[in-house]
């Protein structure tokens, strides 16, 4: 299907794709020296100081690793009357630690008005087996800016801004604004999903920082006559294949939501890519059961083809897999609305934002933001989900929870799980013009972030009572916070070749 779209806009990419810069797009991603190349001494890594690389040989031996000690995550003023820049901040997670569920160092960014929004690694697991790479460097968007930050990881305490790419060298290079997802690659690269073009419209695209990341171009060449619009990614190798979600133009969101506008200004479609020929082989049109698919999820284990999306309003998770050859999608979950809500005229969408996979891909989590709970799901059967348990802290809907003295304004959004699946840390904001909108307290009271004890063996959640960041105690003023990685990688950004 192609996009319908303005022709003078057509015209541009057009334009823009006959220059020098589409020279960048080569084939074959795989291809290559490895991964991004050392810049320095390297850490110790989180696996236990090993000589083999970044990252786990395999999902198991993640699983198998040491306890995470440490939590990065982003503290941010856009959005507020607070005039700082927004921060990268360390939390400590070690219950042994006198600073334990404190955040212990902040790094404040250049810039005010930023809106860091997620972050991943300059390499990850893909790269096991090279003693040379080491997850040293973490890559930050801001979502808004579309300034691009890159932190020095080798004190894994106190974090140094080691780079900036600004968004005017972005815009200039590539045409292309306001990056999203990261995902190092195995070629050296680092591939950020970019969800505008530099005046803010759809559909945007994907941009490649070299080993030394500076700009080298797009990934997706002409393929882009083919999006509509662009949100995450996850590719599985094994299987040449690349999974893209749609949320809408950044002079869209940045307004805030419109019901008004979903019909004509929001994504319902789910993208399947040749990873190295990078062009679309599959496009699924999900209908009014998927509007807005969000973040998207592979097993951990690189021979599966199972993966999930969640669709954030129509509030329903879908699954894919690939019997046979050809790729299949199906709707599994869906989570019925809530009715009758107080200052509400029609009934409440869940609205699911994010969703993970416990590293040993049994147990599917997701954050139902208006609802203000978080569902825990076995997928033994990808097909056939059950409802292993939900708990409640915060949303729209019924009584506010207080937790250690802080009462849980908003909705739970951003997840995290610990590598052995039984830690669930959660955040509550989304997006600011967003939170400003459905959850003003946000702005106002700070974020929070919690943990969940999970039974990574037969299912079950429970608050944990000794873990509370409280965001709206920090030194320069309530802070919201999103993302949240552990330095030595996570349920979300490893992926395996």
């Amino acid at each position: 299907m192609k996009n319908q779209k303005d022709p003078k806009n057509q015209m541009k990419r057009r334009d823009f794709l006959s220059t020098a810069a589409a020279a960048t797009f080569l084939p074959g991603v795989l291809a290559g020296s490895g991964c991004n190349r050392q810049l320095g001494p390297s850490p110790v890594d989180a696996a236990g100081g090993t000589n083999m690389g970044p990252g786990y040989a395999t999902p198991q031996d993640a699983i198998n690793s040491p306890r995470e000690t440490l939590l990065y995550t982003v503290g941010i003023y856009s959005g507020t009357d607070i005039k700082k820049p927004d921060y990268f901040a360390t939390i400590d997670v070690d219950p042994n630690s006198d600073t334990y569920s404190q955040v212990v160092n902040r790094l404040p960014m250049t810039h005010v008005g930023d809106e860091l929004h997620h972050f991943g690694w300059n390499a990850c697991s893909s790269c096991f087996g090279d003693p040379s790479k080491a997850r040293r460097y973490a890559m930050l968007t801001g979502l808004v800016s579309s300034r691009i930050y890159v932190v020095d990881l080798a004190d894994r305490r106190n974090p140094k801004l080691y780079k900036t790419i600004e968004p005017e060298d972005i815009k200039k290079k590539t045409n292309l604004s306001s990056p999203h997802t990261t995902h190092c690659l195995p070629s050296g690269e680092v591939m950020f999903s970019m969800l505008g073009d530099a005046d803010g419209n759809a559909p945007g695209g994907f941009l490649l920082l070299d080993e030394d990341f500076e700009i080298k171009g797009r990934w997706e060449g002409e393929a882009v006559e083919e999006m509509t619009y662009n949100y995450d990614y996850w590719y599985q190798p094994r299987h040449n294949v690349m999974v893209s979600s749609e949320w809408a133009a950044p002079n869209t969101f940045k307004q805030g939501f419109n019901p008004a506008e979903v019909e004509e200004k929001y994504g319902k479609r789910l993208l399947f890519w040749d990873w190295n020929e990078r062009k679309i082989i599959k496009d699924f049109d999900l209908g009014d059961g998927g509007r807005i698919p969000l973040e998207v999820r592979f097993h951990h284990d690189p021979d599966s083809t199972h993966g999930f999306v969640g669709a954030a309003l129509s509030s329903c998770v879908w699954h894919w897999h690939k019997p046979e050859d050809e790729w299949v999608v199906e709707n599994v979950i869906q989570v019925p609305p809530v009715e009758n809500v107080p200052g509400w005229d029609f009934p409440v969408p869940s609205l699911i934002t994010d969703i993970l996979i416990s590293m040993n891909d049994k147990f599917l989590y997701f954050s139902n933001w208006l609802h203000g709970e978080i569902h825990q799901y076995d997928i033994s059967n990808p097909s056939q989900p059950k409802l292993a348990d939900k708990i409640k802290c915060g949303g729209v809907t019924g009584e506010k929870r207080v937790h250690r003295g802080k009462k849980l304004g908003g909705g739970p959004q951003m997840l995290q799980l610990s590598l052995d699946g039984k830690r669930l840390y959660a955040t509550n904001s989304l997006f600011s013009a967003w939170d400003n909108q459905f959850y003003k307290e946000i702005g106002k009271e700070g974020s929070y972030m919690i943990m969940i004890d999970c039974d990574s063996e037969q299912g079950g959640m429970k608050l944990n009572e000794d873990f509370l960041v409280d965001f709206g105690k920090e030194p320069d003023g309530p802070a919201r916070a999103h993302e949240m990685r552990f330095p030595g990688g996570d349920c979300s950004s490893d992926i395996w070749i």
